[in-house]
């Protein structure tokens, strides 16, 4: 898809661009309704195209991580590469919104060995690409100082494995289905429960241009519904949930750089 073959697709691209034109203000408003907080890892190449929508993110109150610049699959990258990547994402953010990220979502799910080392040379503080727990960890440092600190989410909390569909390229492979909405919903709200009775982290994968169509929002309504019934729930964006593990183990943000 990186390779220019679907520059003039102009399905393909419209499938991508609903997102920030049409669902990203569904979804603000969504979450103002339930007073909720998140983190938006956003490709810079959207943020150069559809800057008011990544501001009114902003203006909201929520997080804005790196997730690439035009959605790289980082495992296929070099190092050089994926250091291009993120000075190329942190000059964009920079200039067009003011801001610089410290959390960090691979586009494609999954990384190379040194990926999580690159990262923390970066300056990134915290990452949620991997899926090894329902509790934030460190990965693995050689130096004495603490590894990027990772918070995990979990494919089954993706809105892609359930509600994703692209005919032409098929992405992900082999998708060619639309779940029920109120099993997408029992699904969700039983996987939250759970978490929330065992005292795990839960994090989540939401696309706006998946899951914030107007149906869909009715899903979201429920699972939110779902949260807001508990009084000890801690919703947080996750440069808190990062900052909260460094408190509980002695370490500051600025021990990881």
């Amino acid at each position: 898809m990186l390779d220019g073959s679907l520059r003039d697709n102009l399905r393909y691209f419209t499938e991508g661009a609903y997102g920030p034109w049409r669902a990203v203000p569904r979804l603000l408003g969504l979450l103002e309704d339930y007073s909720l907080a998140a983190t938006f890892f956003i490709p810079t190449w959207v943020v150069e195209h559809w800057p008011a929508r990544c501001e009114a993110i902003l203006r909201a109150g929520h997080e804005i991580a790196y997730h690439g610049h035009r959605h790289e699959v980082f495992i296929d990258c070099t190092l050089d590469q994926q250091l291009e990547i993120m000075h190329r994402s942190a000059t964009v953010f920079k200039e067009r919104l003011g801001t610089a990220p410290v959390g960090f979502r691979t586009p494609s799910g999954d990384w190379s060995p040194q990926t999580a080392a690159l990262l923390r040379d970066f300056g990134v503080v915290y990452s949620s690409s991997m899926r090894g727990d329902d509790r934030p960890y460190f990965h693995p440092s050689p130096d004495g100082k603490p590894g990027l600190v990772e918070i995990p989410a979990r494919w089954d909390i993706d809105d892609y494995t359930a509600l994703a569909y692209f005919e032409d390229p098929d992405f992900p492979a082999g998708l060619d289905r639309i779940s029920d909405f109120r099993v997408v919903e029992r699904n969700w709200r039983a996987e939250f429960e759970g978490f929330h009775r065992d005292g795990l982290c839960w994090t989540t994968i939401f696309h706006p241009k998946v899951s914030a169509k107007p149906g869909r929002l009715t899903i979201l309504r429920g699972l939110f519904e779902a949260i807001r019934a508990h009084d000890d729930v801690w919703i947080a964006r996750c440069h808190e949930v990062a900052q909260w593990w460094l408190d509980q183990h002695g370490f500051s943000a600025q021990a990881i750089a």
